[in-house]
């Protein structure tokens, strides 16, 4: 079942980024289902975040999907090499958005190794959010597009985790951002194997 677009219009970019742990996310590119469930997500709040794109009320042609309506995807291209999906969540002005990190494909195995071109399946495929994007064929293409649609959408399959079994650390990279840099937006599956840094 998916989520419907009111779970995205929540305000708490970091209440929802943790609680996306254990949600379905699925594509279909090409008439192919690709997808699993999410291990490992990232927060970023906003014009107040300096972690964030839209920090300071930045608006340009790459960050003004992030200032539309909660319930679509923000993808953009990272070191001009990696497309990075994100999930733009609350109200139309609000700009936060969840990055996710890892999945634990369950869908499309096959599909998923040839788009990574990998011979057999390693934690790997879907670590890291270039690699996440890339297995599950999502490009710039789709940026904006609806997550109510049947391309791209995150679904509700009854998988929960205990707050003892979610970390809260630091973000990835975001060193510049000063003391946001420190807060504790990510949020990861203690032990998984597909989530993208070591766990701490």
């Amino acid at each position: 079942m998916k989520l419907p677009e009111s779970f995205y219009l929540n305000s708490d970019v970091v209440h929802l980024s943790k609680s996306l742990i254990g949600k379905y996310l699925f594509t279909r590119i090409g008439d192919v289902i690709t997808g699993g469930y999410i291990v490992e997500t990232e927060a970023y709040n906003g014009i107040i975040d300096r972690a964030s794109h839209s920090f300071g009320n930045k608006i340009t042609p790459r960050t003004k999907t992030m200032f539309m309506q909660g319930g679509i995807a923000y993808v953009y291209l990272c070191y001009g090499i990696h497309e990075m999906f994100n999930v733009v969540t609350s109200v139309e002005g609000q700009p936060h958005a969840i990055l996710i990190r890892a999945i634990q494909p369950t869908d499309g195995l096959d599909v998923m190794l040839y788009r990574r071109n990998m011979i057999k399946l390693k934690s790997n495929i879907t670590s890291g959010p270039g690699s996440v994007a890339k297995a599950l064929g999502i490009t710039r293409n789709i940026n904006a597009i609806s997550l109510q649609s049947d391309v791209l959408w995150i679904e509700d399959r009854d998988l929960s985790f205990t707050n003892d079994e979610i970390a809260a650390v630091p973000r990835v990279g975001v060193d510049y951002a000063g003391d946001d840099a420190l807060l504790p937006y990510r949020f990861y599956v203690k032990g998984n194997p597909y989530v993208s840094k070591p766990n701490k």
